[in-house]
């Protein structure tokens, strides 16, 4: 007997006769309607937010889809307040409390991290590594916002000493020591103008200079001006522990910002936030010799903090 080959009726070939597909397809409908009741969006969103260190690095477009933005905090300039002590008129040397605010230190520090290398000085025009400089420092980009936060509070410290749209704060520079590092005694003033970088036929010195302490997690590291005597009647110059000179010093909350170095001269030790700021320059535009400083070894730990050097110009014919 022959076997027809021809197709059944199409009736009997309708997804809802086949063995199984209609009960498939209602159980397909029901899951489709439970998960639009249960916002499946929701759910897939956040097993990616759980998973996504691992999943979002993997080149799949429909991973990354559903990977969550991750966008770091606005940084918000804060007014604030500082406090100043005047430590020395000749040359002018201030002490400035509180000039950083916590979250423009954190900011730095973040923005700086990746670009720290050797540290230089200038000899003869030309930057050039030296051991008598073993820090670390990292150039601050100008238009990060935490940078322009604290460069506008110098600027407004520095008040009619800057002339509007002649002189410039210059690039400022995040400075590192770590266990053993330091720099020897310098002067931040340049020994002869140097010539301004737009090509005009400007040149500049660094009439002044701030020093900000970020991070203070260290033995030692204070900030030596060996020219500089103790202000009359300030208590701030008595070191309480009584140490020895050659014990590392621990610095603690209740140790002087200042002390009477042992060899003559003012030493600062770091406190994170506080600032210091002294004219570099003499009414005639030539270098005061009694600013030198130096920044003394760290015993142990870091100690990091901020260079700003406002610039005048000076115009030659």
């Amino acid at each position: 007997m022959a076997v027809s080959s021809s197709p059944p009726p199409a009736s009997s070939r309708s997804p809802t006769n086949l063995p199984g597909r209609g009960l498939g397809a209602v159980l397909v409908a029901l899951v489709l309607a439970s998960f639009s009741s249960l916002n499946i969006s929701s759910h897939l969103g956040h097993f990616y937010s759980i998973y996504s260190p691992p999943l979002c690095k993997l080149p799949i477009p429909f991973i990354l889809a559903w990977c969550p933005v991750v966008k770091g905090p606005t940084f918000v300039c804060e007014a604030g307040t500082y406090g100043t002590q005047i430590v020395s008129l000749d040359p002018l040397l201030v002490y400035i409390h509180s000039f950083l605010r916590p979250a423009e230190i954190e900011s730095l520090l973040n923005t700086a991290d990746p670009l720290f290398k050797p540290s230089t000085v200038t000899k003869n025009g030309r930057k050039v590594g030296s051991d008598e400089r073993t820090s670390s420092t990292a150039g601050l980009p100008l238009e990060d916002p935490a940078v322009q936060c604290v460069l506008n509070r110098a600027s407004r410290f520095m008040g009619l000493l800057m002339r509007e749209d002649v002189d410039e704060m210059g690039p400022p520079q995040l400075v590192r020591y770590s266990a053993g590092q330091k720099f020897n005694i310098h002067h931040d003033w340049y020994d002869r103008p140097q010539w301004a970088y737009d090509g005009s036929n400007r040149q500049f010195n660094r009439i002044a200079s701030f020093f900000a302490v970020l991070q203070d997690n260290c033995t030692d590291g204070e900030t030596y001006f060996p020219s500089v005597g103790p202000p009359a009647g300030n208590g701030d110059t008595t070191d309480k522990q009584g140490r020895p000179p050659q014990e590392p010093r621990r610095w603690v909350r209740s140790d002087p910002v200042w002390r009477e170095h042992e060899s003559g001269g003012l030493a600062f030790r770091p406190i994170r936030g506080n600032a210091l700021f002294w004219l570099n320059l003499q009414a005639d535009g030539t270098g005061h010799e009694k600013t030198m400083h130096a920044g003394l070894p760290v015993g142990s730990g870091i100690k990091t903090a901020i260079n700003i050097w406002p610039r005048q110009f000076y115009t030659v014919n």
